[in-house]
C-alpha cells in the first residue's frame, strides 16, 4: 500500500491531506507538524481587537483526521530528508519511509539584530502560542512599539490600537506597504492608522533595539529614542528551506518547484509558503506568495498531481488585509504595471486597475469598508486570469458593471 507523506501540519498540509482522501486515495497518510497543537489558520492570528484570549480556529476536528485514516503526528520534527531511500528522520529516532512526499513547511518570521534569544519584551508572531503571550501584552494604557509597516505589523498595530493600547509604529522605507501596494492604497491605510491614533514613523533607521527589567528600547539613527512596554517586531518571513536543501533539492527564493509542484528530486513535492514556482499567467516569472487562499489552491492541486494528475498552477495571486473595519484586496501581481486607473465606488470605497504598456489588466487592487470592494475584486481576477485587455475609460467609470466587461 502507498504511503504519502506530509511534512508541515498548517493550511497547506491539513489541506493536501484531506484533498488525498477527499480524491479518493486509499493508501497511507502521515501528516506531521512541530507544534502540539492540530493544524490551524494562522491570519487571525494578527487581527481583531477581542478582549477575550484568542482561540486557534482549526482546519479540522481532531476526529475527521481519525475518521479520515489520517496519521497525525504532532510535536514532532523532521530532521532530515533521504531522497536515495525516500526515507524521513524524525525527532523521536524513529524513520518513515515514503512513496511521494509533500513539503509543506511555510515560512519563519524574518528576525531583526539584537532581537535574537530568550527576550520578554521583544516579541515576534508566528504561531498562536504566540498570539496568546502578545494578547496578555495589549492592554489599555501599554506602549506598543512595532518595528515594520508591511501587513503583519499594520495588522498588529490595528489590533493593539483597537485594544486600547499605545502604538508606535517604524518603517525604514519611505511610506508603509511599499512592495506590492500602491501609494494611494498605502496613505489610505496610514490615514486612518493615524486617526485611529497610532503614531506611523517612516524613512526611520534603526540604530539598534534592547531591552531592560522593564522596557523595550528602540535607538533611531537620528538620536531618538523609543521606550515601549513590547516591542514587536513584523520585517516579514522566511521560507523555512533548510530540510529541502540539506537533502539537495533546489532552492530559489523557497523551495524551487516547477508549475505541477514537483521538486527537482522525483517524488518529492513543496507547496505553500515555503515554495516558489514558475506563473504561467506572468510570463514564467518565478514568484512565492504567503497566502491563506494560496496555501489552499496548492494544496489541492499537490494532491491531485501526487495521484497522478497533470495539473498546473493557473490560480491569480490574491491577498487580504483587514485593519480596523477596512478590508484591503489585491488580485495579481502590479509591480510590472505602468498605467493605474482608479474606480471610485460607494462608502469611500477605490479599486486601482493596474495595466501593462499594452493595456493588459495584470492586477487590482481596492480598500474599503467591510466587503466593499469583495465583489470588484472578484470579477477583476476573472478578468485577470482571461488576461483581457478591458476599455480604461470603463475601468474607470462606476456606473459601468465589471462583469460587462468580462462579457466583452
Amino acid at each position: 500500500m502507498a504511503h504519502f507523506v506530509i511534512v508541515g501540519a498548517g493550511e497547506c498540509g491539513a489541506r493536501a491531506a484531506f484533498a488525498l482522501r477527499e480524491r479518493g486515495f486509499d493508501g497511507d497518510i502521515t501528516l506531521i507538524g512541530t507544534e502540539p497543537l492540530a493544524p490551524y489558520e494562522r491570519p487571525p492570528l494578527s487581527k481583531g481587537g477581542s478582549n477575550e484570549p484568542p482561540e486557534p480556529k482549526f482546519v479540522a476536528a481532531s476526529e475527521r483526521y481519525r475518521e479520515q485514516s489520517i496519521d497525525l503526528k504532532l510535536d514532532t520534527t523532521v530532521t532530515s530528508i533521504n531522497p536515495a531511500t525516500k526515507t524521513i528522520a524524525l525527532s523521536d529516532g524513529s524513520t518513515l519511509g515514503y512513496d511521494k512526499l509533500l513539503l509543506a513547511t511555510g515560512a519563519a518570521p524574518r528576525s531583526f539584530p539584537g532581537a535574537d534569544g530568550a527576550l520578554h519584551r521583544i516579541r515576534m508572531l508566528r504561531t498562536h502560542a504566540d498570539a496568546v503571550a502578545l494578547h496578555a501584552a495589549l492592554q489599555p494604557g501599554r506602549h506598543i512599539a512595532i518595528i515594520g509597516g508591511g501587513f503583519i505589523g499594520l495588522e498588529l498595530a490595528a489590533t493593539a490600537r483597537m485594544r486600547g493600547a499605545d502604538v508606535t509604529l517604524i518603517e525604514g522605507l519611505p511610506r508603509v506597504l511599499k512592495r506590492g501596494v500602491p501609494e494611494e492604497i498605502a496613505e489610505a491605510i496610514t490615514e486612518r492608522h493615524r486617526l485611529e491614533g497610532a503614531s506611523i514613523l517612516c524613512g526611520e533607521s534603526i540604530e539598534a533595539v534592547a531591552e531592560d527589567a522593564d522596557k523595550a528600547i528602540v535607538r533611531l539613527a537620528n538620536g531618538d529614542v523609543i521606550s515601549a512596554d513590547l516591542l514587536l517586531i513584523g520585517i516579514g518571513a522566511l521560507p523555512n528551506v533548510a530540510l529541502a536543501a540539506e537533502a539537495g533539492l533546489t532552492v530559489d527564493n523557497g523551495i524551487a518547484v516547477n508549475e505541477r509542484l514537483e521538486t527537482s528530486v522525483a517524488d518529492v513535492y513543496a507547496a505553500g509558503d515555503c515554495c516558489s514556482f514558475p506563473l504561467a499567467l506572468y510570463g514564467g516569472r518565478r514568484v512565492r506568495l504567503e497566502s491563506w487562499r494560496n496555501a489552499q489552491e496548492q494544496a489541492n492541486l499537490a494532491a491531485a498531481n501526487m495521484m497522478g494528475d497533470d495539473a498546473s498552477i493557473s490560480a491569480v495571486p490574491w491577498f487580504w488585509s483587514d485593519q480596523y473595519d477596512l478590508t484591503l484586496q489585491i488580485a495579481g501581481l502590479a509591480d510590472e504595471a505602468t498605467i493605474h486607473v482608479r474606480r471610485n465606488l460607494a462608502e469611500g470605497a477605490f479599486i486601482l486597475f493596474h495595466l501593462g504598456s499594452d493595456g493588459r489588466l495584470l492586477a487590482a487592487s481596492g480598500i474599503g469598508p467591510g466587503n466593499a470592494v469583495a465583489r470588484d475584486i472578484r470579477l477583476a481576477e476573472m478578468l485577470i486570469a482571461a488576461r483581457a485587455y478591458p476599455d480604461q475609460a470603463a475601468l474607470a467609470a462606476s456606473a459601468v458593471k465589471l462583469k460587462s466587461l468580462l462579457a466583452a
